[in-house]
């Protein structure tokens, strides 16, 4: 069967779904298919047809006798999405063994910019919003950086800037994305069920002791994930936690006669699953809100959708700018020889887009109120500022490395 395989070639189909799988592997194509889902969302959102999206959206499938009766969007954003953050997960270990984050006097740096920039974009959010009635559940709205769609939009606008910036980038979302996860676990948990919850760590536990035994088998993780997933959301706390939890057990190391690590191979698996089909589903279900004069006005008028504006184009901007700037001044942190201060403000910048995790932390503080809707246009709104800006600051330095390198 094998000599038979190798002689014949590969079908088509299964030469296509490879290379799509491969590209899917790339930050570029996953952030215009969840641009692709968000624009057919809004065409449909804004058409004479709205009333069928909201219909959509809101048809609740699922046992009932496992409480697992949600409506699509609900399975959106606490289903697809913890296959997010089981990529999410694996991203964060192996950046903590094998990466950037595995030397502290190198990740310093990026984590300090992370941690300012959740922080003061939080800070500007209450400031902005204090004293209006019902706006403390969004502080956390604009914390978040979108690392696909961040990514995607360096790659295609800077993709000859040093390696060395995607490093800072990619190391500062991961950090980011940890800290969004926990704030989600701890902040947005409205009640806890300790039984299942227990039940979930005890699986989880197995889970690691797996890993640690070598077990292979995919399908027992599969199965073992699936289940912490339903304690969990049984539990109270948001189900991607199980996501990012079932990434962080998993084995970075690899054994003699390994090729490939765990961590490798699943993250190779599941990241065009994630880019490709879960992001986007998710996008395609939150990010369907009215467009009309009155909205796209009262974005910039409305003190909670104004506070998520700032935050994420000013507040991000000023965190993770700042926080590197006083790292490396106060000796903490060293700047790369191949960046400037420059290059980290467009970055800074970039680190803007809060989008996937932003939509998510907006449905969870608003979600069912009359204000969701204007936060989620807040969000786009804020994230696309911030996408323009920083592509426009990326091309400045492009366009100027270039100069400098030509002896211009």
């Amino acid at each position: 069967m094998r000599r038979a395989a190798a002689i014949w070639p590969i079908r088509p189909t299964v030469r296509y779904a490879r290379q799509l799988a491969e590209e899917l592997r790339a930050e570029t194509i996953g952030g215009v298919i969840m641009l692709a889902a968000t624009a057919i969302a809004l065409i449909w959102a804004n058409s004479p047809w709205a009333a069928s999206y909201t219909e959509l959206r809101q048809v609740t499938v699922g046992p009932s006798a496992l409480h697992l009766d949600l409506t699509l969007l609900a399975w959106a954003s606490d289903g697809l999405l913890a296959i997010f953050f089981f990529v999410a997960g694996l991203e964060v270990k192996e950046e903590f063994v094998n990466g950037e984050l595995s030397n502290l006097r190198d990740a310093i740096l990026p984590i300090v910019a992370a941690v300012a920039g959740m922080v003061v974009p939080a800070l500007l959010y209450v400031a902005v919003s204090w004293n209006v009635p019902g706006a403390e559940p969004g502080w956390a709205i604009p914390m978040a950086t979108d690392i696909a769609f961040a990514l995607a939009v360096l790659a295609v606008t800077a993709s000859a800037l040093p390696v060395a910036l995607r490093a800072f980038l990619l190391t500062l979302a991961v950090v980011d994305d940890l800290g969004a996860i926990a704030v989600i676990a701890i902040f947005y948990t409205k009640s806890l069920s300790f039984l299942p919850l227990l039940a979930a760590a005890l699986i989880l536990a197995l889970f690691g002791y797996l890993q640690h035994k070598r077990v292979k088998s995919v399908f027992i993780y599969i199965v073992l994930g699936v289940a912490a997933w339903v304690l969990i959301h049984q539990s109270g706390v948001h189900a991607t936690v199980a996501g990012v939890m079932c990434g962080l057990l998993t084995r970075t190391k690899t054994d003699p006669g390994e090729e490939f690590s765990p961590c490798e191979r699943w993250d190779h698996a599941v990241r065009p699953i994630s880019a490709g089909f879960a992001v986007p589903v998710f996008a395609f279900f939150a990010a369907g809100v009215s467009l009309s004069g009155d909205s796209l006005k009262d974005v910039f008028t409305d003190r909670v959708a104004l506070a998520v504006v700032v935050g994420l184009v000013i507040g991000k901007f000023l965190g993770v700018f700042t926080g590197a700037w006083l790292s490396v001044k106060l000796g903490f942190a060293k700047l790369s020889d191949e960046l400037n201060w420059h290059d980290i403000a467009a970055v800074s910048v970039l680190a803007g887009i809060g989008f996937t995790v932003s939509l998510l932390i907006g449905e969870k503080a608003f979600g069912g109120t009359p204000q969701a809707e204007l936060v989620t246009t807040a969000v786009l709104a804020g994230s696309l500022i911030a996408s323009v800006f920083a592509a426009a600051l990326l091309r400045i330095r492009v366009r100027k490395r270039i100069g400098e390198q030509n002896g211009g």
